[in-house]
């Protein structure tokens, strides 16, 4: 199939190729339920045109962001059923003296645990805590959940096993779990401040927001039932998950072993989520008999999310290949006439806006390859970019009730309930939390990282 592609000549395939991911882009939009087969349909004429060759759609794939996404999602499922989540939720209920102070810890304790477990399955086990909270003291929980949302997905930017968009990103940037607290870019020769902490001040400032608008709800709470933990060792895989994260960080891509030598795999990540994962399918297969909970756990895997960034890696390998990539990422660098603090500005809220109405997903998979080419041609550090794309991307899914699926995830809790919730109502606390925490993020990351 190669033979199209040199028969159309370089320019006529960059413009095939830039034509058709456009194409693809807008079905991904008005689409939403077929993405993933948008997306693998886009990757299948890629392929047949000759965009990209056969050979190279398996090293196009990041199979340790893939194998990172499916492992931390069984995990994170174990640790639902285990109703840990749920525990430790009331224990912040106990700590809150009225309405105010339980909504401000439960949105907090959302963030947290976002940190390190999926948004969407952060608002799904916290969300029905504040809706049975609301109902004994009826009022609404509209408000509750919204902050609950919008919290866990400004969090969801923490960690590299926080949210896709920061698994991509460690898998562009080459980012291990440690790069996330202090980040050491190639060629520099000191540390400097990693996202989480960028993200940590921006989440002060956003609860400072929450604690304005929930000033008036002083109603005390009781909390009268209580969860009981069925089982700890979902708890300890999901630590173990991360402890392993940190400890491979410290292994050097290659060393030796006596007169061997050998070399980290590029997929340690996603080997670690998916071994631990299967350590509690074992767990529970062979020593809990409890053959229920694993069938959950498959269940519950977000294929639909893995075959989309299966197609998107191919479509994207083939804007590379083509040198569409190439080419807009120039364009960017010709626009900021070597101003970085104008290309840094105009990624941030662009990504921002954009994110507020689209996927965070595919707009950032699409991003990353732009962004490096981007640095390289102003030659600056590709570090506060990248920090950048992921800061607008993220946080701008909270401005709307459509730029996240956490917020459509606790839309749809809330519907459940009998609460339509309009866009002006969701506004009128995402905005103004969003406009807090990226103000704040989009400061730091640049005083931080513009001179790196």
């Amino acid at each position: 199939m190669q033979w199209i592609a040199e028969r159309m000549g370089e320019t006529t395939t960059m413009w095939v190729a830039l034509g058709l991911f456009a194409a693809t882009y807008l079905g991904l939009m008005i689409f939403s339920k077929a993405r993933a087969y948008i997306a693998l349909g886009a990757a299948a004429l890629f392929v047949l045109l000759g965009i990209i060759p056969l050979g190279k759609v398996p090293g196009a794939v990041d199979w340790n962001v893939i194998l990172m996404i499916a492992g931390t999602m069984g995990t994170v499922t174990l640790f639902i059923e285990s109703r840990m989540p749920a525990k430790m939720a009331d224990w912040l209920i106990e700590k809150s003296p009225n309405l105010k102070w339980a909504v401000i810890w439960l949105s907090v304790f959302a963030g947290v645990i976002s940190a390190f477990v999926d948004n969407v399955a952060t608002v799904l086990m916290i969300a029905p805590v504040a809706v049975g909270i609301a109902k004994k003291l009826k009022v609404s929980p509209v408000p509750a959940i919204i902050a609950i949302s919008i919290a866990s997905n400004l969090e969801g930017a923490a960690t590299l096993v926080g949210d896709t968009t920061s698994i991509l990103l460690a898998g562009a940037a080459k980012l291990n779990f440690l790069d996330f607290f202090f980040y050491r870019p190639p060629g520099a020769a000191h540390y400097g401040v990693g996202l989480f902490w960028i993200v940590q001040v921006a989440f002060v400032a956003a609860t400072a927001v929450l604690f304005v608008i929930f000033r008036k709800d002083k109603q005390p709470i009781h909390l009268e039932e209580r969860e009981t933990v069925r089982d700890y060792m979902p708890t300890a895989l999901l630590l173990g998950t991360v402890i392993s994260l940190i400890l491979v960080s410290f292994v050097p891509s290659e060393f030796r072993l006596g007169s061997l030598t050998l070399h980290k795999p590029a997929a340690i990540n996603g080997i670690i989520c998916v071994g631990i994962y299967l350590i509690g399918v074992l767990w529970y297969g062979l020593v809990k008999r409890n053959k229920k909970i694993i069938l959950i756990t498959l269940k519950e895997l977000d294929y639909f999310t893995l075959l989309l960034l299966a197609g998107l890696f191919v479509v994207i390998g083939g804007l590379e290949h083509s040198g569409v990539v190439r080419e807009i990422g120039e364009l960017f660098a010709k626009i900021a006439n070597g101003n970085a603090f104008l290309i840094y500005t105009i990624l941030v809220w662009f990504s921002m806006i954009i994110s507020a109405f689209v996927d965070n997903i595919p707009y950032v998979a699409t991003m990353l390859p732009v962004v490096t080419v981007i640095s390289t041609a102003m030659g600056i550090s590709p570090a506060v970019l990248y920090f950048g794309l992921l800061s607008g991307a993220t946080l701008g899914g909270n401005l709307t009730p459509i730029g996240a699926s956490a917020n459509i995830a606790a839309l749809g809790i809330l519907r459940k309930e009998g609460h339509q919730v309009k866009a002006k109502a969701f506004m009128k606390i995402s905005v103004p939390y969003t406009l807090a925490a990226c103000l704040v993020g989009y400061g730091l990351v640049w005083v931080f990282w513009s001179g790196k």
